[in-house]
């Protein structure tokens, strides 16, 4: 197996598993829309049950199927072995891999209990969907020679079910919102192989133009208070100069370094933002209302504060 740690090998995530899983994951929120606008069934409506996870086991299944015919089969298996693949990317991927199995996890919710499941099955078994979607791409990852299973993936796929499944058993809601922004970088120009080079590519694979938050509402916490439910405090995590997972610069098959850009400082950055709780928004209307749901995992553009070690403290009118 090549060295993960010298730039030595293929990038898993310029595969296109994490498209594949970030497609299904907005696949299954989008299918909110398109349910009957019927209130969570009162009682286990086995049609809808069978529906829901019959096309949910098909959907996925065809995926698994079509990724390793795609990729695994082009390449050495071995035993199953773990790697350690924790400060990849500044652990941008980690907050990717915790946001996809959050986003799993919210529609798994809404379809389980649509299904008129008991709500605390509906939570558990709905919430761990993310995890359990993901789980079986880290068993293949495992198999393989050129990568390996990841302990730091599943702990952040974990998280982020935890994060939904925590929250619907304490409030029958999500007050902490788990969201995702992006931007396009100059970087990807730099490795448009692995960054991305049309705009979808490199809206999936160029870590640098992404940012992960965390957004709350002090109103949601205090119904007597001054502050709206729906205007959020968020706090958003990236980080920028990134050309590879560890370093900027890489290698050829036989070891030789064939492009570096070694001066290129790599930093992280922290956000201060307001946020948009879309699901708190006055309207009426059952299909804008449950679109604004579907839509709710993506942080509103709005003005920021940043930092880092790199530039300090700095303004951004309008940031997403």
């Amino acid at each position: 197996m090549k060295n993960r740690q010298t730039g030595f090998f293929h990038y898993r995530d310029s595969r296109p598993i994490k498209a594949g899983k970030f497609l299904v994951g907005l696949l299954l929120l989008s299918s909110l829309l398109f349910r009957p606008f019927e209130l969570h069934a009162q009682e286990l409506n086995k049609k809808r049950l069978y529906l829901v996870g019959g096309g949910a086991l098909t959907g996925y299944t065809v995926l698994l199927t079509g990724l390793n015919q795609a990729w695994y089969v082009n390449y050495p298996k071995s035993s199953f072995h773990f790697i350690n693949d924790s400060r990849e990317w500044m652990q941008v991927d980690k907050f990717g891999h915790a946001w996809t199995s959050y986003m799993y996890g919210l529609a798994g919710v809404e379809l389980m209990k649509w299904t008129g499941m008991e709500r605390k099955k509906a939570i558990w078994i709905g919430g761990l969907a993310g995890t359990l979607f993901q789980t079986p791409i880290e068993i293949l990852d495992g198999f393989s020679a050129e990568w390996g299973a990841s302990a730091s993936d599943l702990i952040a796929n974990s998280v982020g079910s935890a994060l939904v499944i925590s929250q619907e058993l304490a409030w029958d809601e999500q007050r902490f919102l788990f969201k995702y922004s992006c931007h396009l970088t100059d970087y990807a120009r730099l490795r448009p192989n692995l960054l991305g080079s049309s705009l979808p590519e490199r809206v999936l694979k160029d870590y640098n133009g992404q940012t992960y938050w965390l957004s709350a509402s002090p109103g949601s916490f205090n119904p007597d208070s001054f502050w709206p439910d729906w205007l959020c405090i968020s706090l958003g995590y990236g980080a920028n100069g990134m050309l590879g997972g560890y370093r900027n610069w890489w290698y050829d098959g036989n070891g030789q370094v064939i492009g570096s850009y070694a001066s290129l400082p790599r930093y992280r950055q922290y956000y201060l933002s307001l946020d948009i709780d879309l699901q708190k928004l006055p309207v009426k209307n059952p299909f804008l209302k449950r679109a604004l749901k579907v839509v709710n995992c993506i942080k509103v553009p709005a003005p920021a504060f940043s930092w880092s070690e790199r530039h300090g403290l700095q303004f951004h009118p309008l940031y997403f």
